[in-house]
């Protein structure tokens, strides 16, 4: 009898401790939730050129599995799927995420730097940010961490911390590994801006005729959206991998401290960028505040008022448009080289 009592005790201990056992980490990984803003590639890997499973539409919440780095989260969509998607607060809301690949961690500095030409040190990952001062040539600095493919976090010699261009002719760095680096970026061949620039619109018109697409895969050539054409010319021609839509191309220009409002001090080769089309008169225009508009449409400036694009299917796919007195003038934003 004894021998049956002590059995039977036991079995409320095995049954409280198999409600004990911790879940697996993975089931309790999620560190924070997050609400899409604006249309994202949801992509099988944390890289612009990982296959797209599909779009996340805004409005849509997502649980943020893990930060990967600065530049992207693994998450899982209301569907189960789970995929890679931009850190960018311009498509995405967190709330209660703190992981070591975050901004405010700065304990690893990857590399660092040297000024090659003067470049000012800003408030913020932007050219509106304000100027803390100007970095001299000649001067070192310590890379905290890279924003983005255009601004470096960095530390001064004297304690100051701010943000700076990434590009290499204001700054010489060595040692600096990750996504966005100057790996997707430093690749272009050899020559002047002018011979660059020749070159990608040579690679362009190869393209003349091919179908527009909209939301078209960064895979394949078959066919273009006005940014993924804009790309792919870069590529062929130079080996400069842009960012993949219009919006972040435009802010490439702008980083470089390229951009021009007045289309007639354009070179070819630039980059230009439109707002929504609002008809083919210069009156369907007029007082509108530029500066507030969004980009919508990008093209590539050939020179004597031609531009290269694609917009639309009924226009043919890949072609060339006189820019002049049409509303291409009136809906430009502004433009400026990427070299």
């Amino acid at each position: 009898m004894k021998k049956q009592i002590l059995t039977l005790a036991l079995v409320p201990a095995l049954i409280f401790g198999a409600i004990t056992v911790p879940l697996p980490k993975e089931a309790s990984a999620a560190t924070s939730t997050g609400q899409i803003i604006s249309s994202v590639s949801l992509r099988q890997g944390a890289d612009v050129d990982a296959a797209r499973i599909r779009y996340l539409k805004p409005g849509e919440k997502v649980t943020i599995l893990s930060k990967v780095n600065n530049w992207w989260y693994k998450v899982r969509a209301s569907d189960g799927r789970e995929g890679y998607i931009s850190t960018d607060s311009k498509y995405i809301t967190t709330s209660g995420e703190t992981s070591p690949g975050d901004s405010n961690n700065n304990s690893g500095s990857t590399s660092t730097g040297q000024i090659v030409s003067s470049v000012s040190l800003r408030q913020g990952a932007s050219t509106d940010a304000a100027r803390i001062r100007y970095l001299k040539a000649g001067e070192k600095v310590t890379i905290l961490s890279k924003v983005n493919s255009y601004w470096y976090k960095v530390k001064t010699s004297d304690g100051q911390e701010g943000y700076i261009s990434t590009d290499s002719k204001y700054i010489k760095t060595s040692g600096v590994t990750s996504p966005g680096d100057s790996n997707n970026n430093g690749g272009t061949s050899g020559g002047s801006a002018s011979e660059q620039a020749q070159k990608v619109i040579a690679a362009g018109k190869k393209y003349l005729g091919t179908p527009y697409e909209y939301g078209s895969s960064r895979d394949n050539t078959s066919t273009f959206d006005c940014s993924d054409f804009v790309r792919q010319a870069f590529l062929d021609g130079i080996g400069l991998k842009l960012p993949s839509d219009s919006r972040g191309q435009g802010s490439y220009v702008k980083s470089k401290g390229n951009a021009k409002t007045d289309w007639h001090d354009l070179k070819p080769g630039d980059l230009m960028f439109f707002m929504d089309y609002k008809g083919t008169s210069k009156s369907n225009y007029s007082g509108i505040n530029k500066a507030t508009q969004t980009i919508s449409h990008v093209a590539i400036y050939l020179g004597n008022g031609q531009i290269l694009s694609t917009y639309s299917k009924e226009s043919g796919g890949v072609r060339i448009d006189s820019f002049e007195n049409r509303h291409w003038e009136y809906r430009f934003l502004y433009g400026g080289s990427a070299l």
